[in-house]
């Protein structure tokens, strides 16, 4: 059977595969890992809410906010770019009923 070095880098780490690519003897599963986990502690809603809220904040002072001469110019093009698409379509609309009223005249 033939594999990629990915395949196989991956089968080496989970112990399937030897150093030298033959499959390795296979071990008893870990016992410790079949154990049910006991039930964690019920938390209540207002906690979980407020837990959620404080990692928000957490996250959101992680952000590097732009400031403002870059949101100027990010909106600059934004606006440019939606203006002169406007104006495309626009003009293929008004060529084309043209065309069309020119075509379908009685």
């Amino acid at each position: 059977m033939s594999m990629n070095r990915q395949t196989k880098r991956y089968l080496q780490k989970q112990g399937q595969l030897g150093a030298d690519g033959a499959p390795t003897a296979r071990r008893a599963p870990n016992v410790a890992s079949q154990r049910p986990k006991p039930e964690a502690q019920k938390v209540g809603f207002g906690r979980r809410v407020a837990q959620y809220l404080r990692d928000v904040r957490t996250e959101l002072s992680k952000v590097l906010w732009p400031k403002r001469p870059e949101v100027v110019r990010y909106s600059t093009v934004v606006l440019t770019a939606l203006v002169l698409l406007a104006l495309l379509i626009f003009g293929l609309n008004f060529v084309f009923a043209r065309g069309v009223l020119y075509l379908f005249k009685s």
